[in-house]
C-alpha cells in the first residue's frame, strides 16, 4: 500500500510539473529532462512510471477528467458526464490548446478516443442490461467504436471552434442522439436475453 501512494504522489508530481512547464512553452519543446529536474527526480524514476512525455500526458488527462467521468452512472448522467468533460476543457484550455499546438488534432482525439471508447462500451452493456435485450460482440464493438468516433469528434470541434459553438446545444444533441439511437438500436437489432 505505502509503495502505491509513493508511485501515485510521483506520478501526480511528474504531472504537476508538465503543467508547469506547459504553462510556459508548447508541449513539443517540453523535455523529460525539464520535468524531472523541476520535480527532482531521475530519470530512470520517470521512465519507471511513464514511457515517455505522451505518455505522462494520456495519464494526466486521465486522472483530471476519465477517471472522475468513470463515475457517472453512464446510463442516467450521461448528460452531466459530457457536462463535466467539457467544464474540464474550458478549466484547462492551456493544456489542451498547448497540447493541440504542439502535436496536433489527430494526437488530441486519439487521447480522448481510447478512454472514451471503453466508456461507450460501458454505457452499451448498461443499456442491454436495463432493457432486457443483447446485441452481438461484433455490432457492440462497432457500436462503441462508432459512438467514441462521434463523441471524440465533436469534443474536438467544441474546441477548436468554442466560440461559434453553442455548448449546451452540443451536449442536449449528443445526449439526444445517443439515447433515442441506441434505445432504436436494440429493439430493432438486439435480442431478448
Amino acid at each position: 500500500m505505502k509503495h502505491e501512494i509513493t508511485t501515485m504522489n510521483t506520478k501526480k508530481s511528474l504531472a504537476n510539473a508538465l503543467r508547469r512547464a506547459m504553462e510556459k512553452k508548447t508541449f513539443s519543446k517540453i523535455t523529460v529532462s525539464e520535468i524531472i529536474e523541476d520535480c527532482g527526480v531521475n530519470r530512470k524514476t520517470f521512465y519507471y512510471h511513464f514511457r515517455d512525455i505522451y505518455d505522462l500526458l494520456r495519464w494526466m488527462l486521465e486522472q483530471d477528467a476519465i477517471e472522475i467521468v468513470k463515475k457517472f452512472d453512464l446510463i442516467e448522467d450521461y448528460s452531466e458526464a459530457i457536462n463535466f468533460v467539457m467544464n474540464y476543457v474550458e478549466e484547462n484550455e492551456h493544456i489542451i490548446n498547448c497540447a493541440y499546438d504542439s502535436i496536433g488534432h489527430d494526437h488530441v482525439k486519439s487521447f480522448f478516443y481510447s478512454d472514451f471508447i471503453a466508456l461507450m462500451n460501458s454505457l452499451i452493456v448498461s443499456a442491454e442490461k436495463r432493457m432486457g435485450r443483447t446485441l452481438t460482440d461484433s455490432y457492440r464493438d462497432f457500436l462503441s467504436k462508432f459512438y467514441t468516433e462521434a463523441l471524440s469528434g465533436m469534443l474536438m470541434e467544441w474546441i477548436c471552434r468554442k466560440n461559434t459553438i453553442d455548448r449546451d446545444q452540443i451536449i442536449s444533441y449528443i445526449s439526444s442522439t445517443i439515447r433515442i439511437s441506441l434505445t432504436e438500436i436494440l429493439y430493432s437489432l438486439g435480442t431478448e436475453q
